[in-house]
């Protein structure tokens, strides 16, 4: 919910904007004062409503941002009995599945790189092979352990920590950090298109590009 995105709302006279990202994070300084200040005004002062769904659109089995990055690079997600998709990690927010046509962290990686329209950081041999692929999208570089541990061969999130390089190194692990900003730009997509369907309203998606 940036004040690019509230300008650009405000210039298309909306209601409201969906965000995935908000507002108030736990550990942050909760007084109002500086950008936010200007965010909080701005929103105000144009009526403008602010919905924003941070881990629930994550881990959403539909529209959640893992599933819509799994759409995107043409990822297979594994399933449970009931169908529900297979985790791990903290909040099991990393999914587990493969590629179907895929079978190297090179070809995975350009597959990245050409769905996502960005270089990722790739850390290992790009002809090693991968049969399970661990996916989690945004900042989520400190759950590679879990990603190991469940017996993926390759990770793919959207950062990069000190500590990252040297884990997947030292465990053959492949690494992919495709971007923060253009891993989870899926999920409130489509989730806007489904606000769209269920209520008949008019949605826009306005992408501002981040590339962090």
């Amino acid at each position: 919910a940036s004040q690019a995105l509230l300008d650009a709302a405000i210039a298309r006279n909306a209601d409201a904007i969906l965000v995935h990202h908000g507002w108030f994070w736990k550990n942050e300084d909760p007084r109002v004062r500086g950008p936010r200040r200007t965010r909080l005004a701005l929103t105000l002062a144009h009526d403008l409503n602010l919905f924003a769904y941070h881990l629930p659109l994550d881990a959403h089995p539909e529209w959640g941002n893992n599933a819509q990055l799994a759409r995107v690079l043409g990822l297979s997600p594994e399933r449970d009995a009931a169908g529900a998709p297979v985790t791990c990690g903290h909040g099991d927010l990393i999914w587990l599945g493969n590629a179907p046509d895929l079978n190297t962290l090179g070809a995975l990686a350009a597959r990245v790189q050409e769905r996502l329209g960005r270089q990722p950081l790739i850390i290992g041999d790009p002809d090693q092979s991968v049969h399970r692929i661990a996916w989690c999208t945004g900042g989520a570089q400190s759950m590679l352990a879990d990603a190991i541990e469940a017996g993926a061969d390759a990770y793919i999130t959207g950062e990069a920590s000190e500590p990252t390089f040297h884990l997947a190194r030292e465990t053959g692990t492949g690494f992919i950090g495709a971007g923060h900003h253009a891993t989870e730009r899926y999920g409130v997509q489509a989730l806007g298109e489904a606000v769209a369907r269920q209520f008949g309203i008019h949605v826009e998606f306005i992408d501002i590009d981040n590339p962090a």
